[in-house]
């Protein structure tokens, strides 16, 4: 069993740490996503977006961790892990949180603002309703923090891609 209660964990200590990962995706290329596993109020395993540098769909932060626990941990040490994230799962991402079992997720920024500041639609299923029953989903934590990553960032083409100015 943990040694530290959940909800006694720092919570915005650690989504402040994937606010930064996310703010260092953006710096190398690739869009602004960070996320954190935390174990007894400890960083156990980080992650940030590199869909762009790895050429590769899957490689957002959540579903990356998620890989990495149902490896790395057993079943019973995943039910005692959080993760934050700067921003709301993906569908994609929420199923594979799903089949790793967490405790919970901690997010900055909603799916829903996520998709007004893109210009982008909103997931038609919010990561709450995949993982109702798995796996608590608690936000927004730290909003305005969260918020200035995506606009320091600069989303503005409808289809969610960045562009920069020329």
């Amino acid at each position: 069993m943990s040694d530290a209660p959940i909800d006694d964990f720092d919570h915005e200590s650690h989504v402040r740490r994937a606010i930064d990962l996310a703010r260092e995706a953006a710096d190398r290329g690739d869009e602004p996503f960070g996320s954190v596993l935390v174990r007894d109020d400890s960083v156990v395993t980080s992650a940030s977006n590199r869909v762009v540098t790895a050429d590769d769909i899957r490689r957002h932060p959540e579903l990356d961790l998620a890989t990495r626990a149902c490896r790395e941990f057993e079943p019973d040490e995943r039910a005692e892990t959080v993760m934050y994230t700067s921003t709301e799962p993906c569908p994609m991402c929420a199923g594979g949180m799903a089949t790793a079992g967490f405790d919970r997720v901690v997010y900055s920024v909603g799916g829903d603002e996520l998709a007004a500041m893109t210009g982008g639609t909103e997931p038609s299923v919010r990561s709450a309703d995949i993982l109702d029953g798995v796996t608590s989903v608690v936000g927004p934590v730290l909003n305005d923090e969260g918020r200035a990553v995506h606009e320091d960032y600069g989303w503005s083409d409808p289809s969610g891609r960045r562009q920069d100015s020329a």
